[in-house]
This record gives structure tokens, sequence and C-alpha cells, in this order.
């Protein structure tokens, strides 16, 4: 065997590794939206069926008649009202600990071990101040809730962001004239726009995703997402199709808020930040 025969066998060998991967992390997905596209027969049917029949728009239609979509919505006012507010919070403090070393060399550490706390540890608490409060149920309950878990997050990756530009550009923008706020509007966010599309699209997924604190907090008014798929699984039955068009109508957001920002997340992510 030569060096060449060698070499291509292991680009192929590499080539089907990266197939065999593709296809075992994009299978789940695929089946997802297959099963929404499906009748409830079609869907019980075995042996089951790899493609629709014909495409069957019934179980959407009946999410939105039904009045369920609704939770798509709540999802996406909390989990975007709270990503904005968590990301300018975290970016002010985030600037603060990186140039003027607020609260110590540790404040940094002690920030983001706060969001190494397991939610479930303080969840019967956080329900029953909520209930003292009369915010369990509503927008702000959850938006508050969000926005305090995501801050630590947000604070420990901007402060990474901000420590890599250099401080000739800052200190320059001082002697022009600039004060530390219009420093931070017109140097230090420009500087690390792809940092804060990166991060402020994984505070977005994460506020999309919670489930535990939707599930104690909410009853019936700002029902979110992940809370409205698990209704629909019962004791008697489960009924699939709604699970599956929720599920897609579910992770279209996010796929397109990826989509739209591939090119700012990726940036950002090779920026470094995650070294803290």
């Amino acid at each position: 065997m030569t060096h060449g025969d060698g070499s291509l066998i292991g680009k192929l060998l590499n080539t089907f590794l990266a197939l065999a991967v593709t296809v075992v992390f994009l299978f789940p997905i695929y089946w997802l939206f297959a099963v929404s596209f499906k009748t409830p027969d079609e869907i019980f049917s075995y042996p089951p069926t790899w493609l629709p029949s014909s495409l069957s728009f019934d179980n959407f239609i009946q999410l939105f008649r039904g009045g369920d979509v609704r939770a798509i919505g709540n999802s996406i006012v909390i989990a975007g009202v709270s990503t904005i507010l968590a990301m300018v919070m975290g970016t002010i403090a985030a600037y603060s600990i990186a140039r003027f070393k607020t609260g110590g060399e540790n404040l940094s550490t002690w920030i983001i071990s706060q969001r190494l706390l397991p939610p479930v540890a303080i969840a019967f608490p956080i329900f029953l101040l909520y209930s003292a409060l009369r915010i369990s149920d509503t927008y702000f309950g959850l938006i508050l809730i969000y926005t305090a878990f995501n801050l630590p997050y947000v604070i420990w990756m901007m402060r990474g962001y901000i420590k890599d530009v250099p401080l000739d550009l800052e200190d320059s923008a001082l002697v022009d004239g600039l004060n530390h706020w219009q420093i931070l509007a017109k140097v230090v966010i420009p500087m690390t726009t792809g940092g804060l599309f990166a991060t402020a699209m994984f505070t977005f997924i994460f506020a999309w995703n919670e489930f535990l604190f939707a599930l104690i907090l909410t009853r019936s008014n700002v029902i979110t997402f992940p809370v409205q798929v698990t209704q629909y699984f019962g004791a008697q039955s489960t009924f699939w199709a709604k699970i599956s068009a929720m599920s897609v109508l579910g992770v279209l957001p996010a796929f397109l808020a990826v989509a739209t920002l591939q090119r700012f997340i990726v940036r950002g992510i090779s920026m470094g930040a995650v070294k803290g």
C-alpha cells in the first residue's frame, strides 16, 4: 500500500465517520418533523413509515384552533425580554469588573459559581416567595427569575470579551474627551459585537428551554413551550401528533435565530471568551 492509498483511505474513513455522526444527531430532528406531518393512524402504523404518505397539516391546525400556540408567544416574550435585560445589566457589570476591578479579583468567580447552583435546590423557597408576592403565573415573575439566573453567565462571558479589547483604544478615547459610558457604547460594544451576539444567543436558548421554574411558577396565564408539551402526556393516552407539531413550532425560533446569527456566533466563540 502506497502513502497515497493510505491517505485516501484515511479521508474516506473520516468522511464516513462524519456522515455517520451527522445522521445520528439529525435523525431525531428528522423524525420529529416527519411525525408532525403524519395522520394519527400513520403515526401508530407498524411497520413505521419513514416518510409521510401525504403532508397533513391537521396537527398544526389543531394547535392554532385550540390556542395552544399561545405558549410559543409566551416563550418568545419571556425569553426575549429576559435576554435583553440580562445582556444590558450583564454587559455593564462585566465592563466594571474587567476595567475597574469592581469587587476584587474573585468577584467574577463568585458570580459564575451561582450559575452552578442546581435550580431545584431553591425551587421551593422561590415558589413560596412568589406566592407571597403574588407574582406567580405572570410575565414579570418568569422574566425576573430568568434574568437573575442568566445574569452570571452573561457577566462571565462578556467580561472575557471586554478584557480582549486593547486598553490603548480606551485610553485614546479618554484623551478625546469621552467618558466611560460613551467608551462602552462607542468603543467596547462595537469591538465585541460577535461575543455580544453569541452570548445573547446562548442566553436566549437557556431561557427558551428552561422547564423547572416555568413548571412550578405558572398555572394557565403564561405557560411556556416546554411546559405546554408535557400537557400532552396523559395517564390514559399520549398525544404524539400534538407533541410533534408543538415541538416543531418550538424549535423553529431557535433554529431561525441561530441560522440568522450564525456568522456572529462563530465569530464570538472564536474570540476565546470562554477562557474567562
